[in-house]
This record gives structure tokens, sequence and C-alpha cells, in this order.
């Protein structure tokens, strides 16, 4: 079955059309677009159906499913880092389509682990595997989590019901930062200040929140960033500049803003892991972790991420792994959609 699938995020949007066979899930033509450049997520779908038009390929599509950064209600998201409103009847009314859903872009990429293999994981920490444990995929049995740093924070769930993973959205990124130092009790009043009161996690852990904590150690040391780092922040992305120049060297308080920054991912990434018992697994998606996947393995990460005193134990006895593999976010909603036509076929002939 040809499915159109889309990760749509605030920075970027990814359409693809995808051959569904069970778990396998094959590309038939993609495209990516700058999503601020586009007024709705319709404008963008009508431009890539044009694109695809253009080919030689006959790809006949009438289902398509959608993970989109933000909260959805009925297959109905406003969308949190872009000023758009997305409505699944809508785009179903005006492609004449069979069927749209929307997902959560966290549940979505939850969905798309199923479809992904060995080589698509940077294990950060094996875990420890009960003997004769059961597993779906590359999921153990149990509870598992995925946590996303990229223009926000994502987080999800996978529920074991003793046969199958089920994924299910959260907005947990959106949860009040908690402050553990000194230091980070001055970035919480630092960062109320700019945000008007509430500092979630998402400002610290993403790409905004890199760029946050940069300017905070900048504010701290009384100095600007160098001419040209500001140059770069200026004409680029501003948390890809302070990573860059992290990895290279070339500034110290840049290098300093990722040091904290991958050990506030693992202090959060422990804190969901707890929240819903990921015994089977703990996944790190988005854009960020496999570009600074060498900090990642530092050991840093996995330190904050088991630092909860009595529950240490429980914490190191969950796998961690890194997604490497930047088609996930795609895979999701092509498997999710399948998966509602069966459902809904099945429920129609029972």
């Amino acid at each position: 079955m040809n499915v159109l699938a889309g990760d749509i995020g605030g920075t970027k949007t990814n359409l693809g059309i995808f051959n569904v066979n069970a778990q396998q899930v094959s590309s038939l033509f993609e495209a990516t677009y700058v999503s601020v450049n586009y007024q709705s997520l319709e404008e963008i779908v009508a431009h890539f159906l044009s694109q695809v038009s253009k080919t030689s390929l006959a790809i006949p599509v009438t289902t398509a499913c959608f993970g989109v950064a933000g909260p959805v209600k009925n297959n109905h998201c406003e969308v949190t880092n872009l000023p758009w409103i997305i409505d699944a009847s809508l785009i179903q009314k005006k492609f004449d389509w069979q069927c749209v859903n929307l997902l959560n872009d966290l549940e979505a990429n939850a969905w798309g682990i199923t479809a992904l293999d060995d080589h698509d994981f940077i294990t950060l920490n094996k875990g420890d595997l009960t003997a004769g444990q059961k597993s779906t995929g590359q999921i153990n049995s149990g509870n598992a989590s995925i946590i996303a740093a990229g223009t926000g924070l994502g987080e999800a769930g996978l529920f074991w019901d003793g046969r199958k993973h089920t994924p299910f959205a959260s907005e947990g990124g959106h949860c009040d930062f908690s402050p553990g130092t000194e230091t980070e009790y001055r970035l919480h009043q630092f960062l109320s200040i700019k945000y008007h009161g509430h500092v979630s996690w998402e400002r610290i852990v993403s790409g905004m929140g890199l760029e946050n904590l940069y300017q905070f150690l900048c504010y701290e040391a009384q100095s600007q960033p160098p001419a040209w780092l500001q140059q770069q922040m200026q004409t680029g992305d501003s948390a890809a500049a302070i990573s860059n120049a992290a990895l290279s060297g070339k500034d110290q308080l840049c290098r300093q803003a990722l040091n904290w920054f991958v050990h506030l991912y693992g202090v959060e990434a422990g804190n969901h892991a707890l929240k819903i018992m990921s015994s089977g697994g703990v996944f790190l998606g988005g854009g960020i972790a496999p570009k600074i996947i060498t900090q990642l393995q530092s050991g840093a990460f996995m330190q904050a991420f088991c630092n909860k005193g009595r529950m240490q134990p429980l914490l190191e006895a969950m796998p961690v792994k890194v997604i490497m593999n930047d088609k996930t976010a795609l895979y999701g909603p092509a498997l999710y959609a399948v998966n509602r036509l069966q459902l809904n076929t099945a429920q129609e002939t029972a």
C-alpha cells in the first residue's frame, strides 16, 4: 500500500510517499521544505504533489498521515512553533483522499522505531536484559520512552500490553524545568524573565535551549560572542553555529554550553523514563542527538540519566539508544496510516 507520510516541524517539513508491506517501509519519492516559507501544510502538500506529477513515477495515493510538532486533538492541531492550524478533515476534503490522520510528532517517531534495524541505532547503555525477555523489533518488553531534542523538545511513550507496544503522545517537554544546582537556579531566573515566568524543559533541551544556555553563560561571564560567531548566529541556525563552535573547539563558552546541554538532556531523559517506567528501552530521537553523538557517548549523558538517588539501579538497567536514521519520523506515520486502515476495515466487517 502506498501512503503519503509527513514530518511537520517548526524548522522543516519532510514529505514522502512510501510503500508499506507489514513492517517494511520503502521510499518512493521524498522532498523537504522550509516550513516558514509556506502559509499552510496544504500549500506544501500541493507543491509536493505537483513535483510528483512531473516525474515518470505513477504513484497513486489515497491515504496520508502527518506527524506534527504539537498537541493533536480529534485530528486537529495548532502547531507549537509555527503559525499553522492543521485539520485532517479539511486536508482529506481538499485532496479527495480516503483517509487522513494526524499524530503528535513524537508519537509518530515511536511508531517508526519498529521499522528500523540494528544499524539504525547507537547504544549508550545496553541495560540489564532478562533472559528470555520478549521484544517487538528493537524494543524490549515493558514500557519504552522516546525523547527528542530538535527545534523543540518532544516526548512520547510506548505502552506494553503483554503482547505488543502501542505508542502514545505526551507534551512532557513543556513541563517545568527543575533546577538542580545553584547555577541552574540562576539560569531559571534568567529565563523566567525572558519567558515571562514559565520556564519549560523545551527552553533548555532543544535548539533554542542550547542558544539559551550559551546566552546565559555569556551573561554570567559578562562577555559577548566573538564577531565571527555573532555573524553565523545572525545569518544561519544559531544553535548549529554554537554546536559547531563547540565541536571544533573554537569557543570555550560554546563548548561549556554544549557540555551543559548534554548533561541536562540526560537529566530530563531520566525523568521521563522514570515517569513511565521505561524498562523496555529509552530512545533519543530528533535532529540534534546524531550530530553530537560523540558528546552523548562521553559518559556525561548516562551519568546524568542515572543520577536519581535510590532509583539509580532502575535507570542503569534500562537500554538507552540513539536513533541515527533521520527517516524514522516518516516511517512512523506511514505505518500508522496502514495500521489505522486495517483496523477500520476489521471494524466494518465485524
